[in-house]
């Protein structure tokens, strides 16, 4: 009996331990996956704001006799955080991207300080619905990178605590980026086409 004794301690201890490893080693997958799902959800908010964009200076166009350094402004920075938003997935760089965005919503705020001073455009219908969906798709994208947030923040503290910060190690799981607040994110992109 003391023979087998000997042996089920050691055993019961590697089950043990590679339980633990099984368990940390699932949970830091489904915080992975999680964070990588709630980007793509951040995506389809950005992908939706780019996608209007077109549809605004087309107006702008139509409507008004615009600066047309201001509409390839807008056109230039928006490809450029586009292309940004398309390497996260790639490079895990939302810095990057938040950056190109805030130049983004730069330009975007440059065009609608000009649209101020063309009431013919503030009337338009397809200007004013334009703006309706920009005010939801701004709304959206705070709730996206919000839960986009939350997920890193979970994730983040997995890897982090004992023991999962040694088993994090040990399968090479590293911490996820968060959005930050950039310089001047105080000031973000108001779409406000003054009714």
């Amino acid at each position: 009996m003391m023979k087998h004794l000997k042996w089920i301690v050691p055993v019961a201890l590697v089950a043990l331990i590679l339980g633990n490893a099984a368990g940390a080693y699932n949970k830091f997958v489904d915080g992975d996956v999680l964070v990588d799902q709630e980007w793509s959800q951040v995506e389809t908010q950005y992908q939706r704001r780019f996608d209007l964009i077109p549809n605004l200076v087309q107006t702008v166009k139509g409507v008004a006799d615009f600066e047309q350094g201001t509409l390839v402004a807008v056109t230039e920075a928006r490809a450029a955080a586009l292309g940004a938003m398309k390497q996260v997935s790639q490079t895990g760089d939302v810095a990057s991207f938040e950056r190109s965005n805030m130049v983004f919503g730069s330009a975007l705020r440059g065009l609608m300080g000009y649209a101020e001073n063309y009431p013919e455009l503030k009337a338009n219908k397809s200007f004013q619905d334009l703006q309706v969906q920009l005010e939801g798709t701004e709304n959206r994208i705070t709730t996206a990178r919000t839960r986009y947030n939350e997920a890193v923040a979970s994730y983040n503290r997995s890897i982090r605590r004992f023991p999962g910060r040694l088993w994090a190690a040990a399968f090479g799981f590293e911490p996820r980026d968060a959005f930050e607040a950039a310089a001047g994110a105080e000031s973000a992109p108001k779409v406000d086409f003054g009714s």
